[in-house]
């Protein structure tokens, strides 16, 4: 079996019917133009020909392209025998310039501008053309098969890259606010929506822990600081303790420890 040239392998092949009328005509008339080959012996015009003449049972008549640019004149051929439009046009240029980026460059090497200047249509076309291919790859043949206009399939590649782009931005969010959620996205653990919801669950759950701890501190720090340098420390009296809050040397040393805590963190946040 002949291997295809990635640029070839973008246009789309003759219907059966326009297969079958081919074949005929070639077993009738004979192969009027060989099939062209790469240098590697790779496919780059007449698929439909080849196929053709195996349905014709005609043995296929072939010719090596010794030109300087086979993806060029792939493109030039295919787009003049075809009656393309030029979103299809665009689309297929875009199709083969990605076949290009992901099968590694060469000298030869297909970009948007000489693309846009083998097809003979805008780069602005071409861009619209490459959203679709990176954003909505599913109807990129659609486009090519007149299926579907550019336009239309453009508007939805346009769609599915903003939804993209704001799950990326809720994610680096989400690795901001709490990179162990985020990891367990990445990892498939948890969906974005679902680590959002524990997410705020947890934020939730911080608020009601620094409500809790204020206002214990506010109920236990200014009385202690008020019975400074009266009779209170000399007055007190175990009898009339609170159950379970008895004052001992331990909890007294527990108790300076924990303001000594609360000291260096005013500190740390005084000078932040």
């Amino acid at each position: 079996m002949i291997e295809l040239h990635p640029t070839a392998d973008t246009f789309p092949m003759l219907d059966n019917d326009e297969l079958l009328a081919l074949a005929e005509d070639i077993k009738k008339h004979g192969q009027y133009h060989p099939i062209m080959l790469d240098e590697h012996g790779r496919l780059l015009d007449g698929r439909n020909r080849l196929r053709a003449c195996e349905i014709a049972g005609v043995e296929p008549k072939f010719a090596t392209y010794d030109g300087p640019d086979p993806d060029a004149f792939t493109l030039s051929v295919n787009i003049r025998r075809r009656n393309l439009t030029k979103g299809q046009i665009a689309m297929v240029a875009a199709k083969a310039c990605s076949a290009a980026e992901h099968k590694g460059r060469s000298a030869g090497e297909l970009s948007a501008r000489s693309v846009s200047e083998q097809a003979g249509v805008s780069l602005g076309r071409i861009g619209q053309a490459l959203t679709v291919v990176r954003h909505a790859s599913d109807l990129v043949d659609q486009v090519i098969s007149g299926a579907m206009g550019l336009d239309e399939a453009y508007k939805t590649a346009r769609e599915n890259k903003a939804k993209a782009e704001s799950v990326e931005s809720q994610l680096a969010r989400l690795r901001e606010e709490d990179p162990e959620l985020a990891d367990k996205v990445v990892e498939g653990e948890l969906s974005l929506p679902a680590a959002w919801a524990e997410r705020k669950e947890r934020a939730e759950e911080e608020v009601r822990q620094r409500r809790v701890a204020t206002q214990f501190l506010c109920e236990v720090v200014p009385p202690l600081a008020q019975a400074r340098g009266t009779d209170t420390v000399k007055l007190y009296d175990q009898q009339f303790m609170l159950t379970g809050r008895a004052i001992t040397t331990e909890v007294i040393e527990q108790a300076m420890a924990a303001l000594a805590e609360m000291a260096e963190a005013w500190r740390e946040r005084e000078a932040a």
